[in-house]
C-alpha cells in the first residue's frame, strides 16, 4: 500500500512501471468532441473519450481504433497520437494512457454495455462529470499539443500532478 504522502514530485517515473497500458481516443469535428458516459470498469459513472486496455501484442494505436469501435460502434480517422499520461493510485495500481486525438469518423454512432457516446461544444466541456485530472490535459489535447502528464490519485481525489511541454 503506498503513503499518503505520496505526490509526483516524490516518484521516480524513469524507473515507474505501469500495472496497465491503455488507450484514450477523442473525435473532434467542426467545434465538437465526442465524449462518453463510461458505463462500467474504471471510471464508471464518469465522462471521458472511449478507450480502454491494450491487449497482448497490440499497439497503442490499433488499441485506441479497436477500443473506440467496440465502445461507440465507429472507427475514427486521421488519428494522432498527441500524449501520455501517468497515473499513481495510492491503492498500487498504476495506469500509462497513451492519448490520440482524431479528426473524423466512419461508421454509426451507438451505445453500448459499456458507454454512451455524445458530442459536447469544445467550449462547454462538461469537466465536472469527468477525472479530476482532464482540465490540465484536455485543453492541450484539443490544442493538438504534445504532453505529458504525471497524476497521484486517491480513489477519484487528485492528489498531485505535473504537465510537461516537450519542446518539439
Amino acid at each position: 500500500m503506498a503513503s499518503k504522502n505520496l505526490n509526483v514530485a516524490s516518484i521516480d517515473w524513469a524507473t515507474w512501471k505501469p500495472t496497465e497500458y491503455a488507450t484514450l481516443c477523442f473525435i473532434m469535428r467542426e467545434g465538437q468532441i465526442l465524449l462518453i458516459h463510461k458505463k462500467r470498469g474504471l471510471g464508471a459513472g464518469k465522462i471521458n473519450g472511449p478507450g480502454g486496455r491494450i491487449e497482448k501484442g497490440e499497439t497503442a494505436l490499433a488499441s485506441a481504433i479497436r477500443e473506440t469501435q467496440e465502445e461507440i460502434g465507429v472507427t475514427p480517422t486521421g488519428v494522432e497520437h498527441v500524449g501520455e499520461l501517468f497515473f499513481e493510485f495510492l491503492s498500487g495500481y498504476k495506469l500509462h494512457v497513451a492519448v490520440f486525438a482524431a479528426s473524423g469518423l466512419e461508421g454509426k454512432l451507438c451505445e453500448t454495455p459499456e458507454a454512451a457516446p455524445f458530442w459536447s461544444n469544445l467550449d462547454r466541456i462538461p469537466y465536472d462529470g469527468m477525472w479530476q485530472d482532464d482540465p490540465y490535459w484536455l485543453p492541450l489535447l484539443l490544442a493538438r499539443r504534445k504532453f505529458r502528464g504525471f497524476f497521484v490519485f486517491d480513489g477519484e481525489t487528485l492528489l498531485s500532478h505535473r504537465i510537461d511541454l516537450p519542446s518539439s
